[in-house]
């Protein structure tokens, strides 16, 4: 089995080479830019392909990982996309965050070409790509499904079915306001403290090792980060940005009904003009100390 993945990037990268640790020899890669697939290839022993075409019609399972909407749309329904050669029986694994409206577009025209298309959401970043630990949340067909979990699981751990095409992505979706609600209230709780003069640190003990119910993961990993000043990207925040939007695009009339997505929305778009779109999406706490003229860091 020929295994290819398109988007040689910060999670594509780890997640290539444990698909190539897996089937070496078997493995291929492709990358907009030919300098990264050639460095990725060489790193892993992944064979670099010069098109999309070329990696569509020689894999068995074709994953991919680009930045949006129209990166995806344009690598499946471009000209030489993989829809002009993938083969039948193949499976598509889209891993990028996109619209659910993309993926059924795409799922329809590779279907007419008798090939599978998953979408495969990841909950996780690049520390977890690397250790293989990456959560999928998959929509598609379920006869795929079961075809692709052996490779999903060369990268993945928690690998969940959640129905057809387009619902791994909303399931994602909607599991990132969750992220973004929650980074918003922790600067906003953090700036709280800095405000009215209550101590960072016992706060942090409180809230980690306390039975209240504001604990999280989040909290535990990114507050120390900030306390550091350490805000470079495991995550960037423009992506996240792009996550909520996409989640807040998926209902009409989403801000009348949904007031805390729009903030979010709102916070989010705040810190981007601001600067900090390639920093890490806790930045959002910047947002909140350039109001307040207090810093979090030590």
């Amino acid at each position: 089995m020929k295994v290819g993945y398109i988007g040689a990037g910060a999670m594509g990268a780890p997640m290539i080479a444990r698909l190539a640790e897996a089937y070496p020899g078997d493995t291929l890669v492709f990358d907009v830019s030919p300098e990264v697939s050639a460095r990725v290839a060489g790193k892993t022993g992944a064979r670099a392909c010069s098109t999309i075409a070329e990696i569509a019609q020689a894999s068995d399972v074709l994953f991919s990982c680009v930045p949006d909407n129209a990166s995806s749309l344009q690598a499946y329904l471009g000209d030489d996309g993989v829809a002009s050669a993938i083969r039948p029986g193949s499976i598509t694994i889209e891993c990028s965050t996109v619209g659910p409206d993309i993926t059924q577009e795409v799922n329809a025209a590779l279907k007419a070409k008798g090939a599978c298309h998953l979408d495969a959401s990841m909950l996780g970043s690049v520390k977890q790509a690397r250790e293989g630990t990456i959560s999928f949340v998959v929509g598609g067909e379920a006869e795929a499904f079961e075809r692709a979990q052996p490779v999903l699981a060369r990268c993945g751990r928690f690998i969940r079915h959640c129905g057809p095409s387009g619902a791994g992505n909303r399931m994602k979706l909607i599991h990132q306001t969750l992220v973004g609600g929650h980074a918003v209230a922790v600067a906003e709780a953090m700036g709280l403290c800095l405000e009215t003069g209550a101590d960072v640190e016992t706060f942090f003990d409180i809230v980690t090792q306390g039975t209240g119910f504001a604990c999280s993961r989040y909290f535990e990993n990114r507050v120390p980060r900030m306390r550091d000043g350490e805000f470079s990207a495991l995550f960037m925040l423009k992506f996240l940005l792009k996550d909520v939007r996409l989640a807040r695009d998926m209902i009409s009339g989403a801000g009348a009904n949904y007031p805390n997505l729009s903030a979010v929305v709102k916070t989010f778009e705040d810190s981007v003009e601001m600067g900090w779109a390639d920093d890490d999406f806790s930045a959002v706490m910047k947002l909140v100390e350039a109001r307040i003229g207090k810093a979090i860091a030590k």
